[in-house]
Order: C-alpha cells, then sequence, then structure tokens
C-alpha cells in the first residue's frame, strides 16, 4: 500500500466547506479509479487550520495512473466551488509495511 501525504492550510471558517468539497469532487473523482483504497482527513489539535489529506492507494501505479488532464480538472472545479485556490505546504509519499502477526 502507498500513501499520499497532503498538508494543507485552510482558514478554520471555511475548514467544514473545504472537507465538504472534497469529499464531493476529488474523493468522487479519485475513488472512481482502480487502486484508490480510502481518505482520511486529520485535524492538528495545536493548529485547527492544518489538515493532513492522508490517500491510500493500493499501489504507486495506481495512484500515478490517475490522467493528469484529469488532476487539472478536478482541481479547476475545486477552486471554482471554493472560490480560491489552496496550496499544499507538504506533500510526501509513504510506502506502507504489514507485519504478520500481532
Amino acid at each position: 500500500m502507498v500513501i499520499e501525504w497532503l498538508k494543507v492550510k485552510v482558514p478554520i471558517e471555511l475548514r467544514e466547506t473545504y472537507i465538504q468539497k472534497d469529499t464531493e469532487i476529488w474523493t468522487a473523482t479519485l475513488s472512481a479509479y482502480p487502486g484508490y483504497v480510502g481518505k482520511e482527513i486529520w485535524f492538528n489539535p495545536d493548529d485547527e487550520s492544518e489538515l493532513i489529506m492522508v490517500i491510500h492507494w493500493e499501489t504507486k501505479e495506481a495512484w500515478k495512473s490517475v490522467p493528469a488532464s484529469v488532476l487539472e480538472q478536478t482541481e479547476q472545479r475545486f477552486v471554482k466551488a471554493m472560490g480560491q485556490s489552496f496550496s499544499f505546504l507538504e506533500q510526501k509519499e509513504y510506502q506502507v509495511r504489514k507485519f504478520n502477526g500481532r
């Protein structure tokens, strides 16, 4: 499993709208692609404007197979819905290693 890890700052007054629109637009689009497993959004209790999005993919190949044109169109829809764009402060990739046993 591969994790796409994204950190973004969203003003607190826009946070719930951001999460709702992210679910309606980004999650709906990505979940249509093979290899998409799921998504979590984490809140930083020390900075409520900081969100971490953790997107789970079966493989890196599945993640990277989403066409750039689809990503661009989805971002345009999201920006239009939000009325502004949001830049990621950090973007990372992680590999999940599973262990047998307890």
